[in-house]
């Protein structure tokens, strides 16, 4: 065994989770900084620039939740087959699943680039903002290729566990990004700046480096890539076993962000451009608090992945248990830590005080759901491992579409912007009661009882 690919079958699942999870954090929270630093240098070329971003933020989210689903189905075969101890297998889907990543990446780009003004227009964007919408999801949307093909390369080395090589590949996608913001948004070195288009140029640019380290990582893993091996592939088994997983996986993700839109929409019609900046510009500081979060989910797929594989049952349900504990500690505390310090945080984003009133009392209201989300993306992350992504999909389809819109369509009317922040509470602690129930029902009652 010391010498299997299948690193997390033995040993401390508490170490584990440690080890997989910090690197995991620090990558997330590289990668969520990239957003952050998105809104300050954005915010120096004024409101309307800001607003702008506001609507672009959750249909960006929701794209690159195209991503997540990506590594989730190839990170859930790999680890799998190294649990099994099927290494040979293991690769050809890993190669197999790079390469469809960069197909559908191609296809998604250029139907983002058709429709990028009339999606927008849905959303009820003011004419006013569309020529600077326009101007950024121009250049995201021809980069995005890029993005898909370094996240299947990222779904390889997180299905081996190899969680320090994944996390320095979103470290060095938001270090580029870090030096490309300044320069090519508001100008740097001579260079006069591009606006707002400079910070998708400065994405893709982060993407065009994430590339390029992720596939140096995997050359030098035990599952590199290899073109020769991809007429041995069986693709109509490997697509299919990668879909089931990817497909549900990518939905369950985006619709969150899809939520989050027809939310922003809500707030756009109800209490204007100030109430739509701040709330964005809230949705931002919470990506980067809930970065642990989000390591969390990251991390637990490989961990229970590769043990459902080896059939090491109790192990998968004490990593699930140990994971829970750690949601509901920590959402809670940097939820009254976000509270706490509401408006301080507003100001480093914008002088505007109508924005900061408006990210504050989101703030406020929302924080307190962080917990439940965290229960949620963990479990969905644990699913989407053990091939139960529809069992996933359907808590996520649930916690938005029965619980986020309506809320705030029923209470808009009474309750104006706070329906809108109400109805993101709501679904968050709804989601990670329904999060917590799922995950007994599929894997701590029954995990004895299935196979991989």
């Amino acid at each position: 065994m010391a010498t299997s690919p299948a690193k997390l079958v033995t040993g401390s699942i508490p170490g584990h989770l440690v080890s997989q999870t910090l690197p995991m954090m620090i990558g997330g929270a590289a990668l969520m900084s990239i957003g952050i630093i998105d809104a300050y240098f954005v915010g120096q070329l004024g409101a309307d620039a800001l607003a702008a971003i506001s609507f672009i933020f959750p249909i960006t989210v929701a794209l690159s939740s195209l991503g997540v689903g990506v590594i989730a189905g190839i990170s859930s075969v790999v680890s799998r087959a190294l649990g099994e101890g099927d290494e040979e297998r293991a690769r050809r889907r890993g190669n197999m699943g790079i390469v469809l990543a960069a197909s559908f990446g191609l296809v998604a780009g250029l139907a983002l680039w058709a429709l990028r003004i009339p999606l927008f227009r849905l959303m009820q964007a003011d004419e006013a903002l569309l020529p600077l919408i326009d101007a950024y999801m121009g250049p995201f949307a021809l980069g995005f290729p890029l993005l898909l093909v370094g996240m299947g390369i990222n779904g390889c080395l997180r299905g081996q566990g190899l969680a320090k090589r994944s996390s320095s590949v979103l470290i060095a996608m938001a270090a580029a990004n870090w030096v490309l913001d300044p320069i090519l948004i508001t100008g740097a070195f001579g260079f006069p700046g591009l606006g707002i288009s400079g910070a998708a140029w400065a994405t893709v640019g982060g993407w065009a480096v994430a590339l390029v380290a992720g596939f140096t990582f995997l050359q030098k893993s035990d599952l590199p890539f290899a073109a020769r091996t991809l007429p041995e592939c069986n693709w109509r088994e490997g697509t299919r076993a990668i879909a089931k997983v990817a497909g549900p996986a990518a939905f369950s993700n985006s619709i969150n962000p899809i939520g989050l839109s027809v939310l922003t929409a809500f707030l756009a019609a109800q209490a204007g451009e100030a109430a739509v900046a701040g709330f964005g510009t809230g949705g931002r500081l919470q990506s980067f608090a809930v970065v642990p979060l989000l390591g969390l989910s990251a991390s637990i797929g490989a961990i229970v992945g590769q043990n459902w594989g080896a059939k090491e049952y109790g192990r998968v349900r004490q990593a699930l248990l140990y994971a829970g504990g750690l949601c509901v500690v920590y959402g809670l505390g940097i939820g009254a830590l976000l509270v706490l310090f509401r408006e301080p945080l507003g100001g480093l984003f914008t002088e505007e005080p109508q924005v900061i009133e408006a990210m504050s009392r989101y703030l406020m209201i929302a924080a307190w759901g962080y917990a439940g989300y965290g229960v949620l993306i963990v479990a969905n992350g644990a699913l989407n491992a053990l091939d139960f992504a529809g069992n996933a999909l359907v808590q996520s389809v649930v916690r938005v579409l029965l619980v986020m819109v309506p809320v705030a369509w029923l209470l808009g009317d009474a309750w104006g912007a706070d329906a809108i922040y109400a109805a993101e509470l709501a679904a968050n602690l709804a989601g990670g009661l329904i999060a917590a129930g799922m995950i007994w029902w599929v894997v701590l009652r029954r995990g004895t009882s299935q196979d991989a």
